[in-house]
Parts: structure tokens; sequence; C-alpha cells
């Protein structure tokens, strides 16, 4: 178990390849219970490898990724994936909601996968879109909503089986900026309710300004900055 000297999560000197394009260079990164980091950088700086790393969806070359005292690149894949179910909630640029499924079918699979019988479920979904502000959305499918409002869904998905870390991959790119400043708030303020962290991967300062510190990263390697 972490301990309150240890992060709750800990990504030590990564390295990643694709062929031979080093993706991660002695790249590092650690949050602390209830810490939002930002992880900014220009496209192909390797800020997307690094999330995906520390979340234990790819393997690094190299290095170590430590969460609540496991390490991570030493679990096998079922172990990954139970934790990313469990402890973990995930956010991206196109939500990538489920097409065929409703809104709160999208939001409620995460515990139906989990074992959580159908009606409780739906129940616990419902109140998540409530407090997104889309319960109006619940019975239509994600291409017959706004982007905002698909997004917000994604968010709701994520949280509703309230992880200890979420991963948000440029989670207002595709949002104009009324929407995005819409689900950063939601996103942050739902977050710090349940004390969960974030690490947010974003290139725009304004996404930024919602952490508690930035790490840059440049060529795969990683700089920390404080924001003051």
């Amino acid at each position: 178990m972490s301990t309150d000297t240890e992060p709750l999560l800990r990504a030590t000197e990564l390295f990643k390849a694709f062929g031979p394009t080093d993706a991660l260079d002695t790249a590092s990164l650690s949050v602390a219970a209830g810490e939002t980091v930002a992880v900014m950088g220009p496209s192909g700086s390797g800020k997307s490898t690094l999330l995906h790393c520390a979340a234990g969806i790819m393997k690094p070359d190299a290095g170590s990724v430590r969460y609540d005292g496991r390490e991570l690149t030493a679990l096998s894949d079922g172990e990954r994936s139970e934790l990313r179910r469990t402890e973990f909630g995930f956010v991206f640029q196109f939500g990538q909601l489920i097409p065929e499924l409703t809104c709160l079918e999208n939001v409620a699979l995460p515990l139906r996968l989990g074992g959580m019988r159908r009606k409780l479920a739906e129940a616990e979904a419902e109140r998540w879109l409530g407090t997104f502000d889309v319960a109006e959305a619940a019975l239509k499918r994600p291409g017959d909503v706004s982007g905002g409002q698909s997004q917000r869904v994604a968010v709701a998905r994520a949280l509703v089986t309230t992880p200890r870390v979420i991963f948000a991959d440029e989670p207002t790119g595709a949002l104009d900026s009324l929407n995005g400043e819409l689900v950063m708030r939601l996103l942050t303020q739902s977050a710090r309710e349940s004390g969960a962290a974030i690490v947010l991967v974003t290139h725009e300062a304004r996404v930024a300004a919602y952490a508690d510190r930035e790490v840059i990263v440049r060529d795969g390697r990683t700089q920390p900055v404080v924001l003051t």
C-alpha cells in the first residue's frame, strides 16, 4: 500500500520505442493521491505514450511504474485490465463511447462489467448523468447528442466506479472553449469531492490551469514545472 511519503502513482525513467523512434526517453511522473497533474508538450512529444504507460495500457521497454506500492510492469495483462476497470478511470479526446449503447448504458457499463446488477448499475449511472446535467441524454445514443454532452457522458462513465486515478487524454480537444471549460470544471470538481487524482494530458494552457502542477514532455523527456 502507498504511504504518506510515497506517491500514489510513480513512473520512473520510462523508455518506449516504436520501431526506430524513441517515444519516451527517461520520462518520469509522480502523482499524489487527490492531486491533478497536467502533462504538457507539443504533438509527438510522447505525452500520450507516457499516460498509456502510467495507466498500464502499454508496457514500457524499460523503467518502472508503481501504483499504490505495486509494480504495474510485473502484473499480468489480466491483472492490469482488472486494475484499469476497478481503480482507474479514462477520458479521451473523442469520448470513445460505444455507439450501439445508449448514454445510460455506456455509463453503467463499467459497473455491469464489475458484476453489478443491471437495475442498480443503471440507477447509479442515472445519478451521474444528473450530476453532469445530461440526464436528458440517458436514452439517446452517443451519435444523437452534441459533442459537449457526449464528453460529459464520457466523464460520468470514467467516474462511475469511483476510481482513485483518472487519466484524461486531451479531454477538451474536440470541444469549443465554452464546453471545454464546463467539462474541466465538472471533472476536477468531482475528482476533488471523491479524492481522485487526475493525470491530464493537454497542450492548452487554459486546461492545464486546472491542475496543481505541470510536467512538460519534450522529445520523450520530462521536466517538472511548478505552477504559480
